[in-house]
Formats: structure tokens, C-alpha cells, sequence
């Protein structure tokens, strides 16, 4: 393994719920409710806020994979609400809602380009960012390829066949197309005389979002195409990619948007910034504070996601109630 490649970046594995919670001075604390999410934000508010402590009111979340392990670890034990998070790929997430299977309070996303279809809420916020990157298992030979090929040469071993490689569904997971996005980018920024975006992927790498960096202790997979957080959060060793490939730079929007998708549904996704979304359905004072925890809590950071000082970024026609 290189020791000279800045660009290969080990991280310690988060130890446990203390470090989890390392950062979380910053975070709103909810007070307990009793009482059931609604709809509206008038009378069923003074309801639920002047029932007094018999109880905490549960808010449930529909959330991307990606953000499964910061909500469990980062967000619910940093308030006093009980959180019932159901974690799947983002278009997944997305349809369960549209098509009526699911009904959270709070729906977030890893791709707010879902939220003009699937889904159309009249409003959400951005709150975090993120960027593919590949991780690698040290402790295999095509792990080993994969770090030693670093930043200029990763996709080499992975076009030669060295390594099994691991990545996730593109019809329901933002990860998914990212990934055949930042390999089609990678074709133009490297010059390859292969196309890296028909040249590497095959249906047989394809695991769940939240199984997919769990395949490395079980020696499933060499490597995998993954969100830079996912790869922190379990201390996995992993190669950053180019700024012009790994969807991280706002500066470059408009070269990412070269690349796109055609999803199941026939809506077509552009390549853009990774932006993470979310938006609150049901509304009530406990709904509403956890929300607010969830958008502008510092716990994201400590999971390896970035908040950019404009963030959180609303759109749309935002409650009163929440924009207070």
C-alpha cells in the first residue's frame, strides 16, 4: 500500500455510541409529547404540547441507506422523541411514498432531484453534501491493487478483472447511477480508450446500499463505489477521486450534468452536486423538533458528511412554522 498517496485516506472506526455522540453539543433537544403526528400545525399542536410527560410521541423516517448509521447513532440518541427510521435506497424511499405504501413524517433523500419526481413536496431542504469515493479492503490482494493504482490509476485493476468489485443498484439508489456517473466522468477526465462506464460494472456487483460496505468482513468484495461517509463511519480505507469526478464540486455542476440516467419510472437524472434532501409531511411540535435536529444538527459532520455554510438550503413554499 502506497504511504506517499495523500489521496488514500484511512479513518479509526467510530467507537461507539461516546464518539457517536461526540459532536452533538450543538443539536436541538426535543422535548417528550404524547400523542399522534398530524397533518396540520394548529389545534393537534396544542394537543400534543400540553399533554404533559406521560409519554414521547414516535416520529418515524423514511431515510436513504447512506444515512442510516448517522440517524441510528447520531440523531436519535440526541433526542428526547422516539425516531423509528426505516432505511432503503433513495428511489426506493421515493416510490414507497408516492405510490401510498409509506406515510413517515420526515422523508429524506441522498438526490432532492426526486423531489420534482417521484415525489413533489411543496417544499425541502438541503443539508448535507458528500462525494463518491472507492473503498478498498486492505487485507486482500484486490484491495491491495486498488491502493497501490491509487487516485490516478483505480479503475486499471477494476478493468482488468483483479478485483471483485461491489457497488449498488442504479433503479433504486442514488449511489447507483452516481457510480456510472463518476465512471463516465472518469473516462473523459483520465482519457481512457475504454469507456469505464460499459467497460466495469456487471449485474453481479450489485448489493443493497445498506449491506454494501459490510460485504468487506464478509470477503465479499475487494472494493466498492461508495459515499466518503459510509467509508468514514466504519473506518474503511478508501481512494478519493478527482474533484472532476466525484460529485463533490459545486464548481463543476455543469460538467457532472453531462451524465445521466434513465430510471425505471422513465424519469431521466442528471448528473449535479450530491445534495442531500428532506422534507416534513406530518406536523406537530415533536415532528417539527426533530426535524429541525435532523436538517441543522452538527452529529452529520462526526459521520463523515459535509454542511456547507449556506446549509440548510430551503426551497419551496416552507410552513411558518418551520422556517421559525
Amino acid at each position: 500500500m502506497p504511504d506517499a498517496d495523500s489521496s488514500v485516506r484511512r479513518r479509526a472506526v467510530l467507537a461507539g455510541a461516546a464518539t457517536a455522540m461526540s459532536g452533538l453539543a450543538g443539536c436541538t433537544r426535543v422535548l417528550g409529547y404524547t400523542g399522534e403526528g398530524t397533518s396540520g400545525a394548529g389545534d393537534e399542536d396544542a394537543a400534543a404540547g400540553g399533554a404533559g410527560g406521560g409519554g414521547s410521541e414516535a416520529v418515524s423516517m423514511l431515510a436513504a441507506g447512506s444515512l442510516n448509521n448517522a440517524l441510528e447513532n447520531g440523531l436519535k440518541p440526541a433526542v428526547d422523541a422516539t425516531v423509528e427510521v426505516e432505511a432503503h435506497g433513495s428511489a426506493r424511499v421515493a416510490r414507497l411514498v408516492a405510490d401510498g405504501q409509506k406515510d413517515p413524517d420526515i422523508v429524506s433523500v441522498a438526490d432532492v432531484a426526486l423531489f420534482d419526481s417521484p415525489l413533489r413536496p411543496d417544499w425541502y431542504t438541503e443539508f448535507a453534501t458528500n462525494s463518491v469515493v472507492v473503498a478498498y479492503n486492505a487485507d486482500t490482494e484486490g484491495g491491495r491493487r486498488v491502493a497501490d493504482a491509487g487516485t490516478e490509476g483505480w479503475y486499471r485493476p477494476l478493468l482488468a478483472g483483479a478485483v471483485s468489485l461491489g457497488r449498488t443498484d442504479p433503479d433504486l439508489d442514488p449511489l447507483g447511477y452516481r457510480t456510472l456517473f463518476a465512471l463516465e466522468l472518469a473516462t473523459d477526465h483520465y482519457g481512457t480508450e475504454e469507456n469505464l462506464r460499459e467497460a466495469i460494472p456487471r449485474t453481479d456487483q450489485i448489493y443493497p446500499e445498506t449491506q454494501l460496505v459490510s460485504q468487506f468482513e464478509t470477503g465479499a468484495i475487494d472494493a466498492a463505489f461508495t459515499y466518503r461517509n459510509m467509508a468514514v463511519e466504519r473506518g474503511y480505507d478508501y481512494v478519493e477521486l478527482p474533484p472532476a469526478v466525484d460529485l463533490s464540486d459545486p464548481a463543476r455542476a455543469e460538467a457532472y450534468a453531462t451524465a445521466d440516467y434513465e430510471l425505471p419510472t422513465g424519469k431521466v437524472v442528471e448528473g449535479g452536486l450530491i445534495s442531500y434532501g428532506s422534507t416534513l409531511r406530518h406536523h406537530s411540535p415533536a415532528t417539527r423538533a426533530v426535524f429541525d435536529a435532523h436538517v441543522s444538527g452538527d452529529y452529520l459532520t462526526d459521520f463523515g458528511f459535509v454542511i456547507p455554510d449556506e446549509y440548510p438550503r430551503y426551497t419551496g413554499d416552507v410552513p411558518d412554522a418551520v422556517a421559525d
